[in-house]
């Protein structure tokens, strides 16, 4: 009995299987990885998908020196702020390589998106509750938030 020849499977076959494996399995993102060939596929909603940064240990911690215990005090602004209303990662844009959201000098509109925070692996959208225009971003992008605290100073 003579052997056929299997074809060679193409990369859209091999894509188009993932996807397959992916929807019947309901899962978010798939990565593949053999000799030369990586494939990632992510699953979108209608919200944004967002990466989560991971940050080196500071320099302090990483030359074996204990990092300062006590914790800085929040910087006071004087005029109008809009505030975490949760503790999470605040993060400016939705995603790393998108553009923020907002930026020093924009009118913002009430309702409109200003920032998200990610807490227990959930991102969560901060609108503004009022109409006002940025004159800066208090809190640094991708850092950890507390409730209550300045997250950017705004003139109505």
């Amino acid at each position: 009995m003579k052997k056929t020849a299997k074809p060679q499977e193409t990369a859209y076959d091999q894509v188009q299987k993932f996807y397959q494996f992916m929807n019947s399995n309901k899962l978010e993102v798939i990565e593949f990885s053999k000799d030369n060939t990586y494939i990632k596929l992510v699953r979108k909603h209608n919200n944004a998908i967002h990466q989560i940064p991971v940050f080196a240990p500071s320099a302090s911690v990483q030359a074996g020196k204990p990092a300062p215990s006590a914790k800085p005090q929040p910087e006071q602004h004087g005029g109008e702020t809009i505030k975490a209303p949760m503790s999470g990662i605040f993060y400016r844009a939705p995603s790393p390589s998108s553009p923020p959201y907002v930026r020093e000098g924009d009118a913002i509109k009430e309702g409109q998106v200003i920032c998200v925070i990610e807490a227990m692996k959930v991102f969560n959208e901060i609108k503004a509750e009022f109409n006002c225009v940025l004159e800066k971003v208090v809190h640094e992008n991708g850092k950890p938030v507390e409730p209550n605290a300045d997250l950017f100073l705004v003139k109505k």
